[in-house]
């Protein structure tokens, strides 16, 4: 499997591509710029599979009215963000003045459970990660040596916990139990900023320090 970061939207949050040899891929937290995700995609000749998100806070929904429109797939998102995608005070867009309100149709279908998850021919484990928000996860491709931790864990940093839902002691349980538990050479592909590795992490980032 390949990945490509794309940096969407009003904050530039990373969208990321994962696609296999047979050019179909899916579509992590399209945030925005809709149109120009669309033509990136077919540029290259992919064909979404799917959309999943990490959790639904605005700067990671904002194109997936559009990109699921124009290719009809389906949305994934966890069972506890269910009512946010709908709903511009939960994901956030209602106290943003420079960005319009974002209400999102419902997901497709909700994860439920942490676990291996199939989709066509991608196989990867859901790994539920909250904290920065109560449904947050993190998507692990094992044989591929990366994980979409959206904003749990940044290089050198780790998600902000001061929006609804949001818990630090939480968000801290999940690095330490979900994400530093993988391999130490593991990428790790983060809603913000550049990718970086679980070693790394675990030697450098200053929130960590005790783990």
């Amino acid at each position: 499997m390949k990945w490509q970061q794309i940096p969407l939207g009003s904050i530039q949050t990373n969208c990321y591509i994962v696609e296999n040899p047979d050019r179909a891929c899916l579509i992590f937290d399209p945030g925005g710029e809709g149109k120009k995700l669309i033509n990136l995609l077919t540029k290259r000749g992919l064909k979404p599979a799917a959309i999943l998100l990490t959790h639904a806070h605005f700067d990671h929904i904002g194109a997936v009215s559009e990109v699921r429109d124009f290719y009809n797939i389906p949305v994934y998102i966890h069972k506890q963000e269910e009512k946010w995608l709908g709903d511009p005070a939960l994901n956030g867009s209602a106290f943003f003045r420079l960005i319009e309100e974002i209400r999102v149709n419902p997901a497709d279908h909700l994860i439920k459970n942490e676990g291996v998850m199939k989709i066509d021919d991608f196989e990867f484990t859901v790994l539920h990660t909250p904290g920065h928000s109560p449904g947050s996860v993190s998507y692990y491709f094992e044989k591929d040596g990366f994980v979409i931790s959206g904003d749990a864990l940044f290089q050198g940093s780790i998600g902000r916990t001061d929006l609804p839902g949001g818990n630090q002691d939480q968000l801290l349980k999940s690095i330490h139990d979900k994400l530093l538990t993988l391999p130490e050479e593991t990428y790790v592909l983060s809603g913000h900023g550049s990718a970086t590795t679980i070693v790394d992490e675990m030697d450098g980032n200053p929130f960590l320090n005790g783990f």
